[in-house]
């Protein structure tokens, strides 16, 4: 029951017909009684500054944020937190006294690995260097990963990702094309992690960037695509006999670290997980 006193969070994004996020969230908002609701609100991208604006005034508690908006949302906040300010990109914001911004896309990915092993003093290759790839590369990186390898068909983008890592953590980073170096870089790679939108739903028949002869029985393989859940990169991996981690967990997970930040409770991931497979199916 939606009362005058029911909290409100919800989602920004163009388009956000498509997003999940209202199931996870109302149905842990049920299961642990707490008088709050989720909506996702399309905001083009000119009506950003408006929008922000008008959530502190109707006192919105919270919002997530998607595309196209983890970037130039950062104008209209008062203050990120640490991991944020690293990434340069939010995707979760608190409305109290000040407009706070915060990055849970790298911390949903650590996590959602975290079930098979951690990515502590792991060598991990990951695919692609746009925002999802640079979020969790920084995430992977202050959470003691040894090595990271980025892949990507334009060389420039990966070497401008290396850069900001080498710069703001001295990482221990090398980008690389998708050529035959990747293919050396797997031989002892502990983590693969898929950002592309290869493979993607309704382009499930795209040829992986990864086969199988590529890779070996003790890699760990996460695409963060969850529709299809089991992607072309998957089943190759599959193939290999390797360990697999779906895009579901990291929804999962970057959505429990929101709520978190918002409510101050942690929702149990069967609540998210029962809610998803309900709407997937």
């Amino acid at each position: 029951m939606i009362t005058g006193k029911t909290k409100l969070l919800g989602l920004i994004g163009d388009p956000v017909e498509h997003t999940l996020s209202p199931y996870m969230h109302n149905a842990a908002f049920k299961f642990l009684n707490l008088d709050y609701v989720y909506v996702p609100f399309h905001v083009k991208k000119g009506g950003l500054k408006a929008a922000i604006h008008g959530a502190k005034s109707l006192e919105i508690k919270g919002l997530n944020v998607t595309i196209p908006h983890k970037t130039d949302v950062i104008h209209y906040l008062d203050v990120l937190d640490r991991t944020a300010k690293l990434i340069g990109a939010v995707n979760t914001i608190k409305f109290e006294n000040e407009i706070k911004g915060y990055n849970t896309d790298g911390l949903g990915a650590v996590r959602a690995i975290d079930e098979t092993t951690s990515v502590k003093d792991k060598k991990i290759v990951i695919l692609g260097a746009g925002g999802a790839s640079r979020a969790i590369s920084f995430q992977i990186m202050l959470c003691g990963a040894e090595r990271l390898i980025i892949a990507n068909r334009t060389l420039k983008k990966a070497f401008i990702l290396k850069k900001n890592l080498v710069e703001k953590l001295d990482a221990d980073v090398e980008a690389i094309d998708l050529g035959e170096k990747l293919k050396e870089e797997l031989k002892d790679a502990d983590i693969l992690i898929n950002t592309t939108p290869i493979g993607m739903y309704p382009n499930i028949h795209q040829k992986p960037l990864v086969t199988s002869e590529m890779m070996h029985e003790n890699l760990i393989v996460n695409d963060i695509i969850y529709n299809p859940l089991e992607t072309g990169i998957l089943r190759e991996a599959l193939k290999a006999s390797a360990k697999t981690v779906t895009g579901v967990k990291m929804l999962i997970y970057q959505g429990i670290e929101s709520f978190k930040i918002w409510t101050g409770v942690e929702p149990p991931v069967k609540v998210f997980e029962e809610a998803l497979a309900k709407v997937l199916k």
